[in-house]
């Protein structure tokens, strides 16, 4: 009898780790461990789920929108603090937020509390109800249990960049809740939102969850799970961590130069899967950032062509070039870009790299491979591409905010829907991610999947411009809604990847603070059977567009004026200080101080400096809208005349003259008082300081 030879035991090994664990079935039960298990093995997703589930959201979307066919609602926009219903319990009401049959498991929670609308967080009571129990299995305050470490640490339990200031932060728990039989969730405060005013805290969340058939067993999570299961969460949160190809995978290398409008191609004989896929453009700075656009990955795997699309957006860069990891992306600092998507193919498979571009280009691959079992739940891989290229916003009359659906792929056939990337090029200072998505699944009226934003969608918040990156979702580039340039964010999915067995429609609303035009480029991928049709086509043309570059916006400036956002905090007594920026407002320098959420009493002190003591004139041009207070300013101790109604039915600024004062040489005072508001005012008592005119009266 021979014995086996190396290379059979490393394809053994190989086809263990891509296969890994099975998902329960029989007389095994889905638990905490089977689907941290699952979250690490990449092959799963490539076949057709064993056990079956469906995959669906509960969140905080504007409950008036009912139905595409109703235009009006359909677009509304007031996603904050919407919940299933209210209840009375021992006392105190409670809000529910997701209430769902088992067995089934909670595979993603995000929220966001606070922002641009809310005052002040309160940090209120989360509940998670298992199995019908009345005491909650799952109790605390909200930021300690999403990623404060009360269940578990990051990646699986974390916010997004810590440069960006806490209460813009989104929040992430992707550590799995499973359920035998029922999952409630509520949520308790007294200082949530009145829907339409912006007052007090304001919730918004998605909980992404998944649904099995009765006749699954699952063991319900609990706390003691955590401690039972303590070296497999540390272990699976260093692999999220850190990826990898398997070790004993084989690799073909191929590097040379590629002409313009030339291609070269590589071929692989089946059964077999690509494990890793990785790119290297050798070239400036300039030429790499064309070179991502106009460089098209192509991939036909037993003869059906199922990707194509530009490697910088493959590779979730979009054409701006940034080192950053996730769980199935990663870009070196060497230019090296790697993805870790499981490819199988049964016959045989065809990698192809078309330049479109007008420049040669010097480039490196490589493909690793390893063994794969072809059989009747083996999918492909598929990644799209299209881009509205100077599409114009707020176009969609009658809709809220001008807003329309973009389709970002729709599938017909049986298979997975696994993640996307999408890059934007901004064409005007405004905000361009307001819109939700909505996920239609196997012929639904209404989508399973509606979402509260699309920088929520794609795990952080209220147009955060800071880079972060973590295994599920990533923000590479981005400079926020106050910049005319590119962004790029990426969502993929693990656990919460959804099954089709029909179709599936992934609409994402485009909604613009602004009229203006963008750039809207959203890549698809996604797992399907073999013959399934794909409503993205390939776009060569838009492929070799130029890119956009930054703009650099000059702010409109008054010569000689103090800048309100330059002027030092002294002090303040409530509320929160912050720069205001936004060119349309008509602010000096596009800025200005922002006084928000404090109250009636609270003060705010201003350090102005002055070269020359003696008499001056004072102007301030401050805002007003619809949220601000009545204020009293002094200056150096000296109250102005009267005090100010700042209420407006809408934003805009004008200059007051606020009196003659002495002020010294260096270091003068201004202080603002809150002392009301108008009847008509939302209670935010809001304060806005454009800049300070002073004008020296002659003695």
């Amino acid at each position: 009898m021979k014995r086996p030879s190396a290379i059979v035991g490393l394809q053994v090994l190989s086809l263990a780790l891509v296969m890994g664990a099975l998902p329960a079935r029989g007389d095994d039960a889905i638990s905490l461990s089977t689907l941290l298990n699952e979250m690490i093995n990449r092959g799963h997703l490539a076949r057709l789920p064993q056990p079956a589930y469906t995959c669906r959201q509960a969140s905080s979307y504007d409950r008036r929108a009912t139905s595409p066919d109703k235009k009006e609602s359909w677009f509304a926009n007031g996603d904050a603090s919407q919940f299933i219903r209210t209840e009375d319990r021992d006392g105190h009401k409670e809000f529910v937020m997701m209430d769902a049959e088992g067995p089934g498991a909670v595979v993603r929670f995000w929220s966001t509390w606070n922002g641009a609308r809310g005052g002040e967080f309160s940090n209120g009571t989360l509940r998670i109800y298992l199995d019908g129990n009345t005491k909650p299995t799952v109790e605390g305050h909200i930021a300690d249990i999403l990623d404060g470490g009360a269940l578990t640490g990051p990646p699986l339990s974390e916010s997004v960049s810590p440069l960006t200031p806490y209460r813009y932060r989104g929040h992430n728990l992707y550590l799995p809740l499973p359920y035998a039989k029922h999952c409630k969730i509520t949520y308790s405060t007294k200082a949530l939102n009145d829907q339409g005013t912006g007052l007090n805290e304001a919730l918004y969340y998605q909980i992404v969850y998944r649904t099995y058939d009765k006749a699954i067993k699952v063991k319900p999570f609990s706390m003691a799970e955590l401690e039972t299961n303590k070296a497999l969460i540390d272990r699976v949160q260093k692999q999220l961590l850190h990826p990898e190809a398997p070790s004993d995978a084989q690799s073909q290398q191929r590097e040379g130069t590629l002409g313009a409008g030339e291609s070269e191609d590589i071929s692989l004989d089946g059964p077999g899967a690509i494990a890793a896929l990785s790119i290297r453009l050798n070239l400036g700075e300039e030429d790499r950032e064309q070179a991502l656009r106009s460089t098209v990955f192509e991939a036909t795997f037993d003869g059906e062509r199922t990707v194509w699309c530009p490697i910088g957006d493959f590779f979730g860069l979009g054409h701006k070039f940034v080192p950053y990891k996730t769980w199935y992306t990663e870009v070196a600092e060497d230019g090296k870009m790697t993805c870790f998507w499981i490819m199988p193919y049964e016959k045989e498979c065809r990698l192809t790299v078309h330049n479109l571009g007008s420049k040669s280009i010097d480039i490196a691959g490589e493909v690793k491979t390893i063994p794969w079992k072809w059989d009747d739940r083996s999918m492909h891989f598929h990644s799209t591409w299209h881009q509205l290229s100077d599409v114009k916003t707020q176009t969609n009359k009658g809709a809220d905010g001008g807003a329309f659906d973009v389709n970002y792929v729709t599938v017909k056939g049986p298979g997975v829907y696994v993640g996307d990337t999408l890059t934007v090029f901004n064409g005007k200072t405004g905000w361009w991610g307001e819109g939700d998505e909505k996920i239609f699944v196997d012929g639904e009226s209404f989508p399973s999947h509606f979402g509260t934003g699309s920088e929520d969608y794609y795990g952080y918040a209220w147009s955060n411009p800071n880079m972060f990156a973590s295994p599920f979702h990533a923000q590479p580039y981005g400079q926020g809604a106050n910049h005319v340039d590119m962004a790029t964010n990426s969502r993929y999915r693990e656990l919460d990847a959804i099954p089709f067995t029909k179709s599936i429609k992934f609409d994402m609303e485009l909604w613009h603070s602004q009229a203006t035009t963008v750039d809207y480029a959203p890549a698809t991928f996604f797992y399907a059977v073999p013959g399934a049709t794909v409503s993205v086509k390939p776009d060569p043309e838009a492929a070799k567009l130029p890119v956009k570059h930054a703009v650099a916006t000059s702010a409109f400036r008054i010569p000689g004026v103090l800048e309100g956002e330059d002027l030092k905090i002294v002090s303040t007594t409530g509320g929160q200080t912050e720069t205001q920026s936004g060119a349309d407002f008509h602010w000096s320098g596009d800025g200005q101080l922002w006084w928000l959420d404090g109250k009636v009493g609270d003060k705010l002190a201003i350090e102005f400096k002055v070269k020359k003591a003696g008499r001056y004139k004072v102007t301030a041009n401050l805002t007003k809208a619809a949220d601000y207070g009545i204020v009293q300013i002094s200056v150096n101790g000296q109250k102005a005349a009267k005090k100010l109604d700042r209420y407006h039915t809408s934003v805009a600024n004008d200059s007051i003259d606020l009196g003659t004062f002495e002020l010294k040489k260096g270091a003068n005072q201004l202080e603002v008082e809150i002392v009301g508001c108008n009847e008509k005012a939302i209670k935010r008592y809001m304060f806005g300081l454009d800049y300070l005119k002073l004008e020296a009266v002659a003695e």
